[in-house]
């Protein structure tokens, strides 16, 4: 097993739990979360005991989004500042990549839901195939009030998964909404009591595993391609580019006297 800073792992035999383990920060992603989370969903390819896998997170929130003490990839770019504008580019898509990696997992995939899904959190969580989340689950995509757009490949998924209407109310608004929202939106397919999360989990789990291994996999393959037709529109590879010069719109503002 690889050894993980920022999460930790729990095998339960075909049970896969794989947990955001920055409780302090509320599981805010960095770059080595994020980096770590694209790693694992892609080995999965050739871990073949894994049968389901489980994100959640520790503390009292499932993730705040991305970290903004310590934005994705700025780390990285700090250390070499003398990367080229591909390399930037390449580290731009942090986020992208670790969505796509879950997103593309050979194996069926469940967001375990508490406390907290904000902005990247929510993106992590959309990238899964199955959504529980307890009662009191709050969700919020604040991303155009911090003068940035939604990235991370989450614009298309969020449109394919719960539909254009209430995908632009959900991104321009930023409005935060409940679990009971969320669930009459489609972006969750159960709210049980807070109580009852890990219960509500497990059974969906246990039940995935008890169907014929072949047949699930296929199938959600199947699934897979069938969504990635029906994103044909979908421009997440400038997903990076947009983050990047919004980001430095944001800075140029403040340094010429703008609000912060």
């Amino acid at each position: 097993m690889t050894e993980y800073r920022s999460l930790e792992i729990e095998r339960d035999g075909p049970i896969l739990r794989v947990w955001l383990a920055r409780p302090a920060r509320r599981n805010a992603l960095d770059t080595q979360t994020l980096d770590e989370i694209a790693a694992l969903y892609a080995s999965l390819a050739r871990d073949f005991p894994v049968r389901v896998v489980v994100l959640g997170g520790r503390g009292p929130s499932f993730c705040a989004g991305a970290d903004r003490r310590d934005p994705p990839g700025r780390e990285r770019l700090r250390a070499n500042s003398g990367a080229s504008e591909r390399e930037r580019r390449w580290t731009s898509q942090i986020g992208l990549r670790a969505c796509r990696a879950i997103e593309d997992a050979e194996v069926p995939t469940i967001a375990r839901i508490h406390g907290h899904a904000i902005g990247g959190g929510a993106a992590l969580a959309l990238a899964c195939d199955f959504r529980i989340a307890a009662a009191d689950a709050v969700f919020s995509i604040p991303e155009v009030d911090l003068g940035i757009p939604l990235t991370w490949g989450a614009t298309a998924r969020l449109v394919h998964e719960i539909g254009a209407a209430r995908a632009r109310e959900a991104i321009l608004l930023c409005e935060r909404f409940d679990a009971a929202r969320a669930a009459g939106w489609g972006v969750v397919h159960r709210v049980v009591p807070a109580a009852e999360l890990d219960a509500a989990v497990d059974d969906w789990a246990q039940r995935l595993v008890a169907k014929p291994e072949i047949a699930v996999h296929m199938t959600k393959t199947q699934l897979r391609a069938y969504a990635a037709r029906a994103r044909l529109g979908d421009f997440s590879e400038s997903d990076g580019d947009a983050l990047q010069a919004a980001s430095r719109l944001g800075a140029a503002r403040l340094a010429f006297g703008g609000e912060e």
